[in-house]
């Protein structure tokens, strides 16, 4: 199954100041979602970032707790954020973590996959249920 949609992001980072060591700067962030769309749902989780010294050169890992609707069913399930940016190229990989299906969502299993036009945010999220 397929739904795709927009949502709202808000990062609260959890230190004052991102701590730097020989140049790579390390940051952890509250997330805060609301997804709308084919999926009704708010998300939140942490997430922790690096930042070289190389231009548009990062790393970040998040898990993100989804909590909602998607056509009827209602419940929740977590992703896992994996994202690579190589000098401004980037890779990401965002995957339902096996088995944390709560509610109408027990044993769904999927990925997911965002993109950014300006400040607006969208997703793409595959998925199957037994």
């Amino acid at each position: 199954m397929h739904v795709k949609g927009e949502f709202k992001i808000k990062l609260t980072p959890l230190y004052a100041t991102l701590e730097e060591i020989d140049k790579q700067k390390y940051g952890r962030s509250k997330i805060d979602k609301q997804y709308s769309g084919d999926l009704t749902a708010t998300g939140f989780g942490e997430m922790l970032t690096v930042r070289t010294s190389a231009p548009n050169s990062a790393g970040y890992v998040a898990v993100e707790r989804i909590e909602g609707s998607i056509q009827g069913r209602e419940g929740s399930f977590v992703v896992q954020h994996v994202g690579i940016f190589n000098r401004g190229v980037g890779t990401l990989h965002i995957d339902i973590v096996p088995d944390s299906g709560t509610g109408d969502f027990v044993s769904i299993a999927g990925k997911m996959s965002i993109r950014n036009e300006g400040e607006r945010h969208y997703y793409d999220l595959e998925y199957s249920l037994p």
